[in-house]
């Protein structure tokens, strides 16, 4: 079991919390600072939100003598990325009220709000109940939003797919009631703690996260969570899931004991063994998981210490059923169906290219008001995808026209048609100025980047090769950069080590291939890396399968 005479400070404070109640209500009525009580930072995570300050103006504010300018983030509970247009409409107005204004889509196909004051927590939270949404369990040490392969297009049975992510969603929600009580002020219905049998007073060592993928599209990178669930459809009937266990992404950079791993792929579950499944691999990490050092908590840690059959073992003894044999599944991409596509349903959907997931309106393209508009119509829905686009989804035939005179309006068709390919299959996550774990820039930097990375394409007759680039500003993962023909994982402020290597389909990972380039190493690299790509490939091999079999393996 976990080291019980050694916790790690976190474990403290999260079984002491009272159900996660912790000293919230007082942490929010100190107006003396804008910043909670130091326990409280912690516990605010399992309610969606992490404290944050603005980095970019730390050092101004040191040179004063000021306290820094604490905000916060809210990432929403999206099962799958899908609001009604009455929800969009309401996200519009609450990031406007409260927020910096941007809406961030994240690669768990959900939204963030960032610059949130203390005294703006409880409205927001309150307008989001009002339109029927909430932030319970997207941070924290519990399991966070399951994402589903995002369109519709992709199967005529994706509906049924698409509704495990709420089941399990729901299953793996804590059971208290501290949500309510605190940014709601709902009475405390009972004196004592709730009893939650999944997560107990403890909760989790680790952050939690599952993903649902429809071959032959990997678009959630399915692989990378710490539980992945591969629909198998036979007949055009969904007969339940291959299960995979141990992805995740995050290390830290000079800590050998930390590394990215891609999901085991356990064994088959049928749609009735399903959830079952999934809560039972929760409770052994919950249980086994390493309570000690956070570094190493994850479930992939705790595989390593079980292995694989172990794990496997434990499983079946838990669930009382054996896992099946492995079911034939292939993934062909993990990449969005931009522009028009149409369902078997007849239904009409429009991936926007949305770059990094920042939807604003700038000096290129009004895309919040244009979303905005399209969401007063009533004739759309909205799903995200696990590349930090939205589609604007749901749409009737005779409701098409309509909404593509709005896309035309606001040049939303232009936009998304005009982006190279290397720009829309890339990702970066937050990073500057609000990460506190940042070390290098990201989604502020990596358009920039790629203007410099798409001429040296061009140079080399590679324009329209769609290789995956990915950034993050440290080696988290949140940008999912391990999984990437071509990843950049910052070290420092304007340098990054260049990783190559990995498959388009996301079941290899890259491997790091130099050290701590600043922008000029980077793009003399990159164009000697091409050149030989363009001179040396096999027809139809890949950049990450040709620098793989080329760099890596030799």
């Amino acid at each position: 079991m976990s080291e019980k005479n050694n916790l790690s400070p976190v474990e403290r404070i999260k079984t002491a919390s009272e159900g996660l109640r912790g000293t919230l209500k007082e942490s929010l009525q100190d107006g003396l600072t804008g910043a909670l009580y130091e326990d409280d930072q912690s516990l605010i995570k399992f309610h969606g939100m992490y404290q944050q300050d603005d980095r970019d103006r730390r050092e101004e504010r040191s040179a004063k003598k000021l306290e820094w300018l604490y905000s916060y983030m809210i990432r929403l509970r999206l099962p799958g990325g899908f609001l009604t247009p009455e929800q969009w409409v309401a996200l519009h107005n609450v990031a406007g009220e409260h927020s910096t204004g941007t809406i961030k889509i994240t690669t768990r196909q959900t939204v963030q709000l960032h610059g949130i004051l203390k005294s703006h927590i409880k409205p927001t939270i309150s307008s989001f109940n009002l339109a029927g949404l909430d932030s319970i369990a997207a941070c924290g040490d519990v399991n966070r939003n399951v994402t589903c392969s995002a369109h519709p297009f992709e199967s005529e049975i994706h509906e049924e797919v698409f509704a495990f992510a709420d089941k399990i969603s729901v299953m793996a929600l804590p059971k208290t009631r501290s949500y309510y009580e605190v940014w709601l002020d709902q009475e405390k219905l009972v004196e004592k703690t709730e009893e939650d049998p999944l997560y107990q007073e403890r909760y989790l060592p680790r952050k939690f996260k599952i993903g649902i993928a429809i071959p032959p599209n990997n678009d959630v990178d399915v692989l990378t969570n710490d539980v992945g669930l591969i629909a198998v459809i036979e007949n055009n009937k969904l007969i339940g899931f291959n299960i995979a266990a141990g992805g995740g992404l995050s290390s830290t950079h000079g800590n050998p004991n930390t590394y990215a791993r891609l999901a085991t792929v356990l064994g088959f579950v049928t749609v009735e063994q399903t959830l079952k499944a999934v809560y039972e691999v929760i409770t052994i990490q919950r249980d086994y998981g390493n309570r000690s050092d956070r570094k190493l908590a994850r479930l992939k840690y705790t595989i390593d210490r079980l292995t694989v059959e172990g794990l496997k073992e434990e499983l079946e003894k838990r669930c009382g059923f054996k896992l099946g044999a492995i079911k034939p599944y292939t993934f062909t991409s993990r990449k969005d169906h931009y522009g028009w596509k149409q369902n078997h349903q007849g239904k009409w959907y429009f991936t926007l290219f949305v770059e990094n997931g920042r939807v604003l309106d700038d000096e290129q393209v009004a895309m919040k008001t244009a979303l905005l508009e399209i969401a007063k119509t009533g004739k759309a829905n909205f799903r995200f995808t696990g590349n930090q686009n939205v589609i604007i989804a749901d749409v009737l035939e005779s409701d098409k026209p309509a909404i593509d005179t709005l896309l035309q309006q606001f040049k939303l068709d232009a936009h998304t048609e005009n982006a190279g390919v290397l720009r829309k299959n890339a990702i970066a996550c937050v990073a500057f100025n609000t990460c506190p774990l940042a070390l290098a820039e990201a989604q502020r930097y990596l358009p920039t980047l790629i203007d410099k990375i798409e001429p040296l394409l061009a140079k080399h007759g590679l324009e329209k090769d769609e290789i995956i680039l990915r950034m993050t500003g440290c080696p988290n993962g949140c940008g999912r950069s391990s999984a990437s023909e071509i990843g950049f994982i910052g070290t420092a402020y304007g340098h990054y080590n260049l990783h190559i290597g990995g498959d388009r389909e996301g079941e290899r990972l890259n491997t790091k291939f130099k050290e701590s380039l600043n922008e000029e190493q980077i793009l003399i690299t990159l164009d000697e890396l091409f050149a030989v790509y363009k001179a040396e490939r096999n027809e139809h091999e890949t950049f990450g399968d040709f620098s793989y079999r080329k760099w890596i393996l030799n």
